[in-house]
């Protein structure tokens, strides 16, 4: 493939586009998310307490659950383990304890089992990152870097198709043509 400049920037800013795509607390943004709850938290004393406030569905259990991992998170068991072996050179963060917490907790609660709730790869990962000295404000990259080669693959992909444009092909089965209501009559 003949790389030139224009291409170049294509791919450049459909990466960066991947990339915002990815923010926000359900996805990209999951580990701050995390640390965000942690912190709220404060406490080991505090745990129990906020595991019934998740009960009572008044806030959330970050870091656990995953759209296709139904039980332990395979990622998550290594990924702990990796905190273990980052916290023994950097030293342990208060907020690892509190985790630690929540998940003996919550994989000993049938609230949470039966519901499939085990920790996923973002419940330590944001702990790892922050111990290593990067900003919060970098974490959603982090998470998109080992994901670019996919992307740029698909963009490569295309463009030896000569395709301009993906247009995925989907049947929508909703309902049909609503009638708009203003928001004074909502």
């Amino acid at each position: 493939m003949k790389t030139d400049r224009r291409t170049f920037l294509q791919a450049t800013a459909a990466t960066a586009a991947a990339t915002a795509a990815l923010y926000g607390p359900r996805h990209g943004g999951a580990n701050e998310a995390v640390l965000k709850m942690l912190a709220k938290i404060g406490s080991i004393e505090n745990v129990p307490a906020y595991i019934e406030t998740v009960k009572q569905g008044k806030a959330m259990l970050e870091g656990f659950g995953h759209r296709v991992y139904k039980h332990y998170d395979p990622r998550a068991q290594i990924i702990k383990k990796t905190a273990d072996d980052v916290f023994t050179v950097t030293g342990k963060n208060p907020l690892l304890d509190i985790a630690l917490k929540l998940e003996e907790i919550a994989l000993s609660d049938d609230y949470f089992i039966s519901r499939k709730l085990y920790p996923n790869v973002d419940f330590y990962s944001g702990l790892i990152y922050q111990a290593m000295g990067f900003p919060v404000e970098m974490f959603t990259v982090l998470f998109a870097i080992p994901r670019t080669s996919g992307w740029l693959a698909h963009f490569k992909e295309l463009l030896d198709q000569d395709m301009k444009i993906a247009r995925p092909r989907q049947l929508y089965v909703g309902r049909e043509a609503r009638d708009y209501v203003p928001m004074s009559r909502r």
